[in-house]
């Protein structure tokens, strides 16, 4: 039954809470929560399926806020729905996620109200927003997880998964490129579980939209094949309803709803939508806003009596009876099917089953060897057979960078099979990254690939996933300049040093077959840090482990790869990838002129960098001065490693198009390179 006063009330508190926090922070955007309070009332306490009390019990709706800026929309309900706090160990707090005290600390550090919504750090957030586009890319992520679920999951009688993903997006979304990419995919797969409510507002912070956007955004979606539905007043709660009612009854296709707005809605003294937008509305205009809700003027941060009751009364009751019936129904389907159950607690908990790394290929000694991204297909096949719930793809690449999945059953992800395990991202790179991590968030242990060059495309998406700590896998293969033919455009430079620079993300570059093993092995066992592998086109000799050292090392993130007879190294070695066997034939070269060197293999900096001083020091002795290392990619960085008196053979401009073995005579990546510039600095180091 509903009250038309309870419901106004609760969303002009959702209003004022708004205007309150930013006006207090001098920072914000009070428009858009002022314009979108009766939407976001509408889904969260008249339609969503959601409890409070357990903001991540796994048959929740997810509710994506794209619009980041707004988050005070999320802020303030969060807070009306009394939602509780939840740890990084799944365990409920019974504390809330968002207290009255931290919307009159927005923006301010340590408050559970920030700028934008932040996953982890704030329960009841499903994914961090706030580059326009990135929050609807993700929520398709979601989308297909809930498809793959409930294919792989239900059974007659027991609709374990059978969730919507709602996702509220601004022109600002509509704009960025990346939300095209994830719609246009979307529609193909026909992800009938999603729903875009779009802000249509006409407002952007440079001013009306009509400077730079007047396409037919109706059209564009209908082409896209989404159903496109119109409400034309944002204040009109029932027709919202309605509008959502009819999503819920629409099969086959995503629901678009183009939410007709005006930006700082309610206050009828303020025209200047785009300032509102930006930045706090002053003293004077909240007073005269929220007499005209009839509001105390000089109230602030006043949630008035009945409104957490009403929120309890909807979205609390209605969030707790169906997990109650959720939880049940599990129970029993446990039962029945306590393989399937396991399967879905430890997804849950992000833990592996007993046998995820049965039958890893271990290779062989081989001079001709393998390619790195070949060794990276074997192992790909093995652990998607052994782990569930491990899937993923390329964009458009999957025969190049061998990670289609083979073995029988793992089938295609497409509208019509969506329990396949090879997902088609189309050549859209920064898509892909975005549903990578929406698949993660949705605790599935998703991949996805392309070329290290266009990492770039998706590097916004790889920031977000080491923001938001999600175990996701990014297969980057053509590291260096193994495609030597298709030139500087096709040969990743500074790619490996930019992405070492993003905070907790795990960069990894293996020397051999079995290296690329070891990195599957230390990747998959992750629980919060996403890893990025850089691996070879051509193939790299597969070396000798009964001579060198075991390729577990990698584990370290660098580790004494080959040492002169008893240690006590004068020169040290240090290379990545294809380079690591460049320099161990350099090394034998050496020992047999009688100079004592060492090979150290570090394929991943990060990794090293976690360990203890004592083992980076018996691994790079402070005492040995003379160091070169060898990487075909940017220098940048690598200082740290060689120090002043070391040399490092890389990359200082672009690549070029010629032949793989021009190219490395061209640019010194060659064994006679390696030994003239050793000798060189040992010869400065005696004198």
């Amino acid at each position: 039954m509903t009250n038309p006063e309870l419901d106004q009330l609760s969303i002009n508190t959702i209003r004022t809470l708004s205007m309150d926090a930013v006006q207090q922070a001098k920072s914000g955007h009070p428009g858009t929560p002022m314009a979108l309070a009766p939407l976001v009332y509408t889904i969260w306490n008249r339609v969503m399926k959601f409890d409070p009390e357990d903001p991540i019990w796994p048959n929740r709706d997810r509710f994506v806020l794209s619009n980041g800026h707004a988050s005070m929309l999320l802020w303030s309900v969060l807070h009306l729905t009394a939602t509780k706090a939840v740890n990084a160990n799944y365990e409920r707090l019974g504390q809330p996620s968002v207290s009255l005290d931290d919307l009159r600390r927005f923006r301010q550090l340590d408050s559970k109200a920030p700028g934008h919504p932040e996953y982890h750090w704030v329960s009841g957030v499903e994914t961090t927003t706030g580059p326009l586009g990135q929050g609807v890319a993700t929520s398709v992520g979601m989308a297909i997880a809930e498809k793959w679920l409930a294919s792989r999951y239900n059974r007659p009688g027991f609709s374990i998964f059978d969730y919507h993903i709602y996702a509220v997006c601004g022109d600002g979304c509509m704009m960025e490129g990346v939300s095209s990419e994830a719609a246009s995919l979307a529609g193909h797969l026909g992800l009938d579980n999603l729903c875009w409510v779009y802000d249509n507002n006409h407002i952007t912070i440079e001013g009306n939209t009509r400077m730079t956007f007047t396409e037919d955004i109706a059209a564009r979606f209908l082409g896209y094949g989404w159903n496109v539905l119109r409400v034309g007043d944002a204040n009109d709660i029932d027709r919202i309803e309605q509008a959502l009612e009819v999503f819920r009854r629409t099969t086959g296709r995503p629901t678009f709803i183009i939410l007709d707005s005006h930006i700082g809605y309610g206050s009828p003294h303020r025209q200047d939508a785009a300032e509102a937008h930006g930045e706090p509305l002053g003293d004077d205009e909240i007073r005269l806003t929220k007499r005209s809700y009839g509001w105390p003027e000089d109230a602030k941060f006043l949630v008035p009596d009945g409104v957490r009751e009403h929120f309890a009364a909807g979205i609390g009751a209605r969030g707790a009876e169906a997990r109650r019936q959720w939880t049940d129904l599990f129970a029993n389907y446990a039962v029945k099917n306590p393989k399937l159950a396991n399967e879905i607690n430890l997804m849950q908990r992000r833990e592996l089953p007993v046998d995820w790394d049965r039958g890893l290929p271990v290779f062989a000694a081989d001079q001709k060897g393998i390619a790195g991204r070949e060794a990276s297909g074997k192992v790909l096949n093995a652990l998607a057979q052994n782990i569930p719930w491990f899937l993923g793809g390329s964009a458009d690449l999957g025969p190049s960078n061998k990670t289609t999945l083979k073995f029988e059953g793992a089938g295609d992800f497409q509208a019509n099979n969506p329990s396949g395990k090879n997902l088609h991202f189309g050549i859209r790179e920064h898509a892909m990254g975005a549903v990578v991590n929406g698949l993660s968030l949705s605790k599935l242990r998703p991949f996805g690939a392309t070329f290290f060059i266009f990492s770039d495309y998706a590097r916004p998406s790889i920031r977000l996933s080491a923001l938001m700590e999600l175990p996701t896998i990014f297969v980057f293969t053509h590291e260096a300049m193994g495609d030597g033919e298709d030139g500087p455009t096709h040969q990743p430079v500074e790619h490996l040093a930019s992405l070492r620079a993003v905070p907790g993300l795990v960069t990894l570059r293996p020397g051999d077959a079995n290296e690329v093993v070891e990195a599957y092995r230390y990747i998959v066992q992750l629980r919060d840090q996403p890893a990025v592998l850089a691996l070879s086109r051509q193939p790299l000799a597969t070396l000798d482990r009964t001579k060198y050292a075991s390729a577990s090392g990698v584990a370290r993130g660098a580790y004494v790869l080959a040492d002169a007879p008893g240690g006590n190294p004068e020169l040290i070695l240090i290379a990545s990838g294809s380079e690591v066997s460049l320099v161990v034939e350099a090394f034998e070269r050496l020992l047999k002129e009688g100079i004592r060197a060492r090979v150290v293999s570090m394929p991943s900096w990060d990794i090293f960098e976690h360990q203890t001083q004592e083992y980076r020091e018996s691994v790079l002795p402070p005492s040995v001065k003379v160091r070169v290392a060898v990487e075909q990619a940017s220098t940048f960085g690598w200082e740290r490693y060689v120090g002043e008196k070391g040399r490092v053979i890389g990359m200082h401009t672009f690549g070029a198009s010629a032949p793989l073995k021009e190219l490395q005579k061209k640019f010194g990546f060659e064994p006679d390179q390696v030994l003239t510039v050793a000798k060189q600095l040992l010869a400065v180091g005696k004198s």
